[in-house]
């Protein structure tokens, strides 16, 4: 029998979105009760890890109307532009608010808040706290949320399936880890904030914790997961790990070189807004800061000519800051150079680092609208798990973790709302419910025996389908061939068996939940970029080419139709307010061309 607690708002997932969002529901009323369900102790949350910033219009060289063009045109015209400017004109008062509460932002020489390049923005606009801007986002929110005693925490608690009682969500069922045990966490409203899925891939910057869990339960609820074809890949990853190296590293001037020590980038025109030729401005202006989605595809360019370096962890090429000093190291990217020098045994000081593209960032996510609503009444969502859509088919960096202050105090806002005017859940039910998932999970794992697969093999299979298939560059055969091999995992996970069938800190039963969850996440990628037959942003299909605004100026919907049957897509517009699609223009002798060309 599962043990049930109920709240008014139930949040699942601990990082910077779920922090935001519970102190806004904090503060929107002081009498709710709120509940943070989390498969990690808070600051082990993956918003930890982001390094370079979060942009926000702060300096008067910079305007709204500027951030916003950036966001619009990065997103390749994908991203809803009524949600960007939202997300803009929000943005500069959540990141002033966060430095109330805390967050030590870098400094200019007069005191006013710094701000470097990044790619893919015009203007200078991104805030900093040195090269370890996330973690100080996310002690900065932790601590805060510390002074409301009417949050109370489910550190280590696995959400597994959401709680629905007649169309409307109103809590989770959790593994408390410790004890194995399920727990209904019920609630008036739910805000999904579990992050991104960047573990379905086999190289990726995420941590072992961003496998899709989220996702995949609103999936499974009903709620149409959008865009899920376009995923970042990173640039800079450290070969081997994936770590990353941040964007910042070359927002301070860091420049990218090949095998021969050529910049290579010069090679392509990347349509940057940054203007190479540019020598008045304080931060000469690079190529290297180029939208992500660009750079990555270099690099392959590179690698097909042979110009990369090939090592025991594939073709890299070197990320060179040595002339930076190690002054300037030492003061705005410390970070890197620990990173570099520990897991790369690179000093960048005085050697180049060796770096490649690396699976990144998920841009699409749970369908939502700019209030954090999904389809299911009473379910919200924010983060990278979340689609609002602010990123379209192309995120410009550090544009997200502004995202997670922006649109989780909005989902908060929107959940606490929900709760007041919708205040009675039916116990009883979905008390029963969780009783059935942890029936379903004792009977699917810890009670089963004799299967004859393993979660290792099906994860490794996965990945090399992913990889192959769904990769930088995909085409109508590899991606054919990678929702076969996914149809062929689905049923195969059938036969998972386990060797630990203890209940307390089962890490066998948890990596097994996640790997179900990510089968669903690699199976929305892989049919919505099948479906889309052109190319945008990250999504660069080499049998079709050219943008195609006529057919596909739309969002992918793709709806799960039970786990024997592939997924549905569907379409919906993208919302236009004043800024009409245009082209992201290349050079004719580039090798990149003839991406991205609007139709």
């Amino acid at each position: 029998m599962s043990n049930s607690v109920i709240h008014d708002v139930v949040i699942v997932g601990g990082g910077g979105a779920g922090l935001r969002a519970a102190i806004a529901i904090a503060e929107h009323n002081p009498q709710f009760s709120v509940a943070m369900v989390s498969k990690v102790y808070p600051m082990r949350s993956h918003t930890v890890a982001a390094e370079g910033g979060a942009a926000a219009v702060i300096k008067p060289n910079d305007s709204l109307e500027d951030h916003i063009y950036d966001t619009i045109s990065g997103s390749d015209w994908l991203a809803d532009q009524d949600a960007v400017e939202l997300f803009v004109n929000e943005a500069p008062r959540e990141m002033l608010q966060l430095e109330h509460w805390g967050c030590p932002w870098s400094r200019d020489p007069d005191g006013s808040v710094a701000v470097r390049p990044f790619g893919g923005m015009k203007i200078e606009r991104t805030w900093f706290a040195a090269d370890k801007t996330g973690f100080h986002m996310l002690h900065s929110l932790f601590q805060t949320t510390l002074k409301y005693k009417n949050i109370t925490r489910y550190d280590e608690h696995f959400a597994t399936k959401l709680l629905i009682d007649e169309g409307r969500c109103c809590g989770t069922a959790a593994i408390e880890l410790r004890t194995g045990q399920m727990h209904a966490v019920l609630g008036k409203s739910v805000i999904i904030c579990t992050g991104g899925a960047g573990r379905v891939f086999p190289f990726t910057t995420n941590g072992a914790i961003k496998n899709g869990d989220g996702m995949s339960m609103a999936y499974r609820a009903g709620v149409a997961l959008k865009d899920m074809e376009f995923i970042q890949y990173h640039p800079t990853g450290l070969p081997g790990t994936g770590i990353l190296i941040t964007e910042a590293s070359r927002g301070e001037g860091g420049i990218l070189v090949n095998k021969h020590g050529d910049r290579y980038l010069k090679d392509y025109d990347l349509g940057n807004p940054l203007d190479v030729n540019d020598p008045s401005h304080p931060q000469k202006r690079t190529m290297e800061l180029g939208p992500r989605d660009k750079l990555s595809q270099c690099f392959i360019h590179e690698m097909e000519k042979g110009n990369t370096i090939e090592t025991k962890y594939g073709h890299v090429v070197y990320l060179d800051l040595r002339h930076l000093g190690k002054k300037k190291i030492d003061k705005k990217i410390p970070f890197v150079r620990e990173l570099s020098t520990n897991y790369a045994g690179v000093d960048p000081v005085h050697e180049p680092i060796p770096v490649r593209p690396v699976v990144h960032y998920v841009m699409g996510g749970i369908d939502t609208d700019i209030e954090g609503a999904t389809s299911i009444s009473g379910l919200f969502a924010a983060g990278e798990c979340a689609c609002v859509s602010l990123n379209g088919a192309n995120r410009l960096g550090s544009n997200s973790l502004t995202e997670l202050l922006v649109f989780g105090a909005r989902a908060g806002h929107g959940a606490a709302r929900y709760a007041t005017d919708n205040p009675e859940v039916n116990v009883n039910t979905l008390e029963k419910q969780a009783d059935d998932e942890q029936k379903r999970i004792s009977r699917d794992y810890i009670n089963k025996t004799g299967g004859t697969e393993r979660i290792v093999t099906i994860r490794n299979e996965m990945h090399e389908a992913m990889e192959g298939g769904a990769g930088i560059y995909r085409d109508e055969k590899s991606l054919t061939a990678t929702c076969n091999k996914l149809a062929e995992l689905r049923e195969r996970f059938k036969k998972l068996s386990l060797d630990d069938h203890t209940l307390s800190f089962n890490t066998e039963l948890t990596a097994a939940i996640e790997l179900d969850y990510m089968i669903d996440v690699a199976q929305a990628i892989a049919h919505s970029a099948l479906a889309r037959t052109e190319s945008r942003g990250s999504h660069q299909r080499l049998d079709y080419t050219g943008r195609d605004d006529e057919k596909f100026l739309n969002h992918s919907m793709t709806y799960h139709d039970g786990d024997d049957a592939k997924p549905r897509i569907d379409y919906k517009p993208v919302t236009i307010t004043k800024w009409p699609p245009a082209k992201r223009t290349y050079g004719a002798d580039s090798g990149l061309s003839k991406e991205n060309s609007a139709q």
